[in-house]
């Protein structure tokens, strides 16, 4: 296995910093963000720019990475494939289908995405629109040899309070979102953090679709006692500014909550799994600085290493 990391979190930094950063304290994989240049998105970046990349700056790019010692563990852009906006879906579906071109011209076999839900209409609905849109972009990646997969994340309230932003964060939208598109180019960036608030068991989960798994999520969640005895399950309703808004839980470096990381490795490794482990760096107790951030992806990285 390979650990490394999202860009993401390092911000506008150049790639290549980030890459020799990476290497000189021990990563030995990116996950590198694909964001649109103009994009308004929280935790996103644009790393490469897939609307001007040429075969020219992608060997540029593979050859650094080559003389750091790193991979590229997958190409990341991560929108909301089912916009209500039909303008606007169309936009971040050809986006996507550029982000897999440009893993072809980088030699990097794996594209991560959301599914993202139409807010104006129920499940079915979306698992409708979901099957007619991903039965393309998943033929589209695997004629050019890509593999596409959907990070378990519900993104609740990123498109209306308190409603999951997406359709595909539970075993069972999981298994229907694998009927619907059956292909084994198909699979998940599976993160056990989004699972820890759910209460859902991310041992039995990553068991269950093993054969699904392509790249694995590295970040941690925490279970705020104080926190669910005040707001429960249903999380906080009355924000305010200045105050802790954090509700029943929040994201953690791994290490510092609530995920077994022996554990799910051993299972993971039991199961064949030999690919990438990328820590995602949402850990809202080591951001506000760079210095920060590298902080608690070397924390990260210290613990996982012990298991690898």
């Amino acid at each position: 296995m390979h650990l490394g990391f999202l860009t993401v979190c390092l911000g506008k930094m150049p790639l290549k910093e980030k890459a020799k950063w990476a290497s000189e304290v021990g990563f030995k994989a990116l996950e590198i963000a694909c964001w649109p240049n103009e994009n308004d998105r929280d935790y996103s970046s644009c790393d490469i720019d897939v609307d001007t990349l040429t075969a020219e700056k992608a060997e540029e790019i593979k050859a650094y990475f080559e003389e750091y010692g790193l991979k590229i563990s997958s190409l990341a852009y991560y929108d909301n494939n089912l916009d209500k906006d039909p303008v606007r879906r169309a936009f971040i579906n050809n986006h996507t289908k550029k982000v897999i071109d440009a893993a072809v011209m980088l030699g990097t076999p794996l594209v991560g995405t959301f599914v993202g839900r139409n807010i104006e209409k129920d499940m079915e609905e979306n698992f409708n629109e979901f099957e007619v849109v991903f039965t393309e972009l998943v033929a589209y990646a695997e004629e050019r040899g890509i593999k596409l997969m959907i990070e378990n994340c519900d993104m609740k309230g990123w498109q209306y309070p308190g409603i999951p932003g997406t359709i595909s964060y539970t075993p069972e939208l999981w298994r229907e979102m694998f009927r619907r598109v059956p292909s084994k180019s198909f699979g998940l960036n599976f993160d056990p953090s989004h699972l820890v608030p759910q209460f859902i068991d991310y041992l039995r989960a990553a068991e269950e679709f093993s054969d699904r798994i392509f790249h694995v999520h590295a970040k941690d969640a925490e279970i705020l006692q104080e926190g669910l005895y005040n707001y429960g399950i249903n999380n906080r309703k009355l924000f305010k500014a200045g105050e802790d808004n954090f509700g029943y839980w929040r994201y953690r470096m791994p290490s510092l909550g609530q995920v077994d990381w022996e554990k799910l490795i051993d299972l993971l490794r039991s199961k064949g799994y030999d690919g990438f482990i990328s820590t995602e760096h949402e850990d809202p107790l080591y951001e506000g600085s760079e210095e920060k951030v590298k902080e608690g992806l070397v924390i990260g990285l210290k613990h996982l290493e012990k298991f690898i």
